[in-house]
């Protein structure tokens, strides 16, 4: 059996779901592009291929095997793009929730069916179909759950809006013990500079008191504001538009102090060496082009305050 415990973003990684690349299918339509960044690389034609995506993953699914992290893998889907396990589900404390994501990725969920069956069948969480929520927006941390959304009207209206106010409202009822801080994110269906399409796109906690930020992927200031003030700024490392449109905050902590990171940020990668950290540089800007980086291909399971090796 799989115990579940994800309590943060950073500490010992023990076991984790690493989407695939196999069979991901044909490049897609512009009418099929779930964001604007993917779209672009549709109509410039360079979507990326399935052989560099492969040997992407299979970069950082060395990196885990070097830490010794029990690795999961989905059952390949022919013609399915499963390399973004963050959207199918996540983990909070000893819960894992599936995520309501866009139906036609329903399949994606069932493609992890032999991990589910590890797990108690009470941990496993199906919310309500009101709830709209994603991975890649929920993010657990000490005493908190930071969630980002977006509550205008005009919600229905975008295919980048993936968390809804329920689900703020869901997931404080599910864990009344966590302070459940939300954060509206900037969203556009047509720019992708403008556009946060998950929390992890313009934040991310790192080390045991550090983040990386971009004020821009935030709509309201004082929410940017508020996250500045808590990890102090001297804590932060501020990415511009263009790093975030590179996915610059969408690395990933295997532990406290080390982080996976894309070879090509250099500025960021310079900055985590000069804090203590141990960077693992991989190539993954092919599969950037979808909107989606590190932590969103990833799903942990377990991690612990034990240490690695």
């Amino acid at each position: 059996m799989l115990h579940l415990d994800i309590k943060d973003e950073t500490t010992h990684l023990k076991a984790v779901i690493l989407g695939t690349a196999e069979s991901c299918g044909p490049t897609p339509k512009p009418e099929e592009a779930y964001d604007p960044k993917s779209l672009e690389h549709i109509l410039a034609g360079t979507y990326p291929v399935e052989a560099d995506m492969i040997h992407e993953m299979e970069g950082f699914a060395k990196v885990f095997r070097k830490y010794n992290v029990e690795v999961f893998r989905p059952k390949v889907l022919e013609n399915c793009n499963q390399i973004f396990s963050r959207d199918i589900a996540f983990v909070i404390e000893d819960k894992l929730i599936k995520a309501n994501i866009l139906p036609d990725r329903e399949q994606e969920f069932e493609a992890i069916q032999h991990v589910l069956d590890k797990i108690a069948p009470e941990q496993i969480i199906y919310p309500p179909e009101e709830v709209h929520i994603e991975g890649g927006d929920v993010m657990p941390w000490m005493e908190y759950i930071f969630i980002g959304t977006y509550t205008g009207e005009d919600y229905p209206d975008f295919i980048t809006a993936r968390t809804n106010k329920e689900a703020v409202a869901y997931i404080a009822q599910l864990f009344p013990h966590k302070k459940v801080k939300a954060f509206e994110l900037r969203k556009s269906n047509s720019n992708a500079k403008e556009n946060a399409l998950h929390l992890d796109c313009c934040f991310q906690p790192i080390g045991k008191d550090k983040a990386i930020l971009h004020k821009n992927g935030f709509l309201i200031a004082e929410e940017y504001q508020w996250l500045v003030d808590y990890f102090g700024k001297e804590n932060i490392f501020e990415i511009s538009k263009d790093e975030m449109y590179q996915m610059c905050s969408n690395v990933f902590s295997i532990s406290p102090e080390v982080v996976v990171s894309e070879r090509n940020f250099t500025r960021l990668n310079n900055w985590l060496r000069e804090q203590g950290f141990t960077v693992e540089e991989i190539a993954y800007a092919e599969i950037a082009k979808q909107e989606g980086l590190l932590r969103c291909s990833t799903l942990p399971l377990i991690r612990t305050n034990e240490n690695l090796i």
